[in-house]
């Protein structure tokens, strides 16, 4: 069977991000309209497409990016030549409150890539917001369970969003890995990787922050049952010192276990 990856990457500037952060639950109800679950295909429309062409379905890929536009938000969709012209993605991004002020497409090896400049549409400014982020970030994996269901088993959200959830279950304890380095004297850099769920982006962010470390700017990817995210945070615009890098990790290690955690066996 094919190894479906999905790949998210945000890089933001999130050392002034102060408000509210919103539960993983908030996200469907919140203000982002966009994030509304669509109706996915049915079960029966799965088995009758993707059964014959299970070994030849293309890695859907997505790539969230802050870093290469000064001005813009880069959002790039990759599934092979399956994807069109994409008119529902971008429709469901304007629901979020987002302008695509230039779209483009582009072919290689690995297929077609729909590539989207995206601002918000009451300022005209990128996007940096961690709640907008993941916002996005559920819309365009939703849009790609609903068009595309033969990917609902290979993909995490299958589980909530999906026709079908994924077989293949992840071993929570052994899927999180959480690691501190020092990315010289003014910044440190955090290494999470974990099972995906909704909500994740919001969630990290707001553990950190929490715990008063600032998070400078950020790299999410989600590949398929898991999620890996690289944020570079400071103490005070300081790196941070080893004992607040435990407090860090033991922070997201207790989250990220949470759900598989039984209060016996404390």
């Amino acid at each position: 069977m094919a190894h479906i990856t999905i790949t998210v990457t945000a890089k933001a500037k999130w050392s002034t991000y102060s408000h509210r952060l919103l539960d993983s639950s908030d996200l469907i109800t919140s203000s982002y309209t966009g994030v509304i679950i669509p109706q996915a295909l049915s079960k029966t429309a799965v088995e009758d497409g993707s059964a014959k062409e299970a070994d030849t379905i293309p890695t859907p890929k997505v790539i969230i990016d802050l870093n290469s536009d000064p001005d813009a938000t880069i959002v790039e969709i990759t599934f092979g030549d399956r994807l069109g012209a994409l008119l529902d993605t971008m429709n469901a991004l304007k629901k979020l409150g987002l302008n695509v002020v230039k779209a483009s497409v582009f072919l290689d090896s690995s297929g077609k890539h729909n590539k989207f400049a995206i601002t918000k549409a009451d300022t005209g400014r990128k996007v940096e917001d961690p709640e907008l982020l993941e916002a996005i970030r559920l819309t365009i994996i939703n849009n790609l369970l609903q068009y595309h269901p033969e990917s609902s088993t290979q993909l995490a959200m299958g589980v909530a969003f999906g026709v079908e959830a994924p077989k293949q279950q992840v071993d929570v304890d052994i899927a999180t890995h959480i690691n501190v380095y020092d990315d010289g004297p003014n910044r440190s850099m955090l290494y999470v990787e974990a099972a995906d769920r909704p909500g994740l982006l919001v969630d990290l962010v707001k553990i950190i922050t929490d715990i008063n470390i600032s998070v400078e700017s950020g790299e999410f990817d989600t590949e398929g049952l898991l999620a890996k995210a690289k944020f570079y945070v400071s103490y005070k615009g300081k790196a941070i010192i080893k004992p607040l890098q435990q407090v860090l990790a033991n922070s997201l290690r207790y989250y990220l276990r949470r759900p598989t955690t039984e209060e016996a066996s404390f």
